[in-house]
């Protein structure tokens, strides 16, 4: 597979990820019985950890499962965070919700076009990164015992800005074949940038989103 056709297959399995996850939101948006399935009992944090196994098991073990079993995984990630996604079509009015995409979409290909465009490895800018994360994690997961809106704030706004450079990042690497050329790989580049693009659209959302009356 050469480079032309190996980024594109990245994002069109990126683009539908995409589509999936905002079609299974706004389907369980509108169905009351979807929504007390979704969000009742344990069912959420149920749902949390199956998006968490299909990540790290996609990631880990890419060159060594199936391109069905590959897909089936990258598919379920996106449904399993349609479910969660619901959510926003009910605290936020539909107009925010898609300024706010084509926002994130502008944003998105601004800064792919960054990394495509820059001839230089950024891997070696990838542990910084990791870092910024796993703080933004830590401080996430306190802020939830503190509940400081001043705090949850500037966690989004941090987040905007790690993950607009893990989109350079990642765009960097699919272009210069860094993750390999297969469609397992593809499936997983495609992953990486979607992961970056949900970040980016939920933290513009939280701080800029308007709620329904």
């Amino acid at each position: 597979m050469n480079k032309e056709n190996f980024v594109s297959k990245v994002f069109k399995w990126f683009g539908l990820g995409l589509l999936v996850t905002f079609l299974t939101a706004y389907a369980v948006s509108i169905s009351e019985t979807l929504l007390r399935l979704v969000f009742s009992g344990p069912t959420s944090m149920i749902i949390i950890i199956l998006e968490l196994v299909c990540a790290v098991w996609l990631s880990l073990r890419i060159n060594k499962m199936s391109t069905t079993t590959a897909i089936f995984l990258y598919f379920g990630y996106t449904v399993l965070t349609g479910l969660t996604f619901s959510v926003i079509f009910l605290q936020y009015q539909l107009s925010s919700i898609i300024w706010i995409f084509l926002a994130t979409s502008l944003i998105f290909t601004l800064f792919a076009y960054i990394g495509k465009s820059l001839h230089i490895d950024l891997r070696k800018f990838g542990i910084y990164l990791l870092i910024a994360l796993l703080s933004i994690v830590v401080l996430t997961i306190v802020n939830i015992f503190l509940m400081n809106d001043t705090l949850d704030i500037v966690l989004c706004a941090i987040s905007i800005v790690v993950f607009i450079l893990y989109v350079a990042y990642d765009i960097n690497k699919i272009s210069n074949n860094m993750y390999g050329d297969s469609e397992n790989f593809a499936i997983l580049g495609a992953l990486n940038i979607y992961i970056d693009f949900i970040n980016i659209f939920i933290s513009l959302l939280r701080i800029f989103g308007k709620d329904r009356d």
